[in-house]
């Protein structure tokens, strides 16, 4: 089964997942935290509400438009 981090923490995953479903099977479940303090998940899988922001092996990205591969780094933001 392939593999990927999330927050250094190793994963793994089945073919065709997305990221955002990789997020919501970890044990954080959240993507970010807001500029008040909140803990923030992946909310309309459809990239509209830009609650799945995340950095995917460098960049930013939205999690719920992102498939998973093998290797991929994904951290959530601060």
């Amino acid at each position: 089964m392939p593999e990927l981090s999330i927050d250094g923490q190793p994963f793994r995953f089945a073919q065709g997942t997305t990221v955002a479903a990789a997020l919501m099977s970890s044990s954080d479940r959240c993507s970010r935290t807001s500029v008040s303090g909140q803990r923030r998940a992946p909310l309309c899988g459809m990239g509209i509400c830009q609650e799945c922001r995340v950095s995917i092996d460098g960049l930013r990205r939205l999690a719920c438009q992102t498939i998973c591969r093998d290797g991929m780094r994904v951290e959530t933001q601060p």
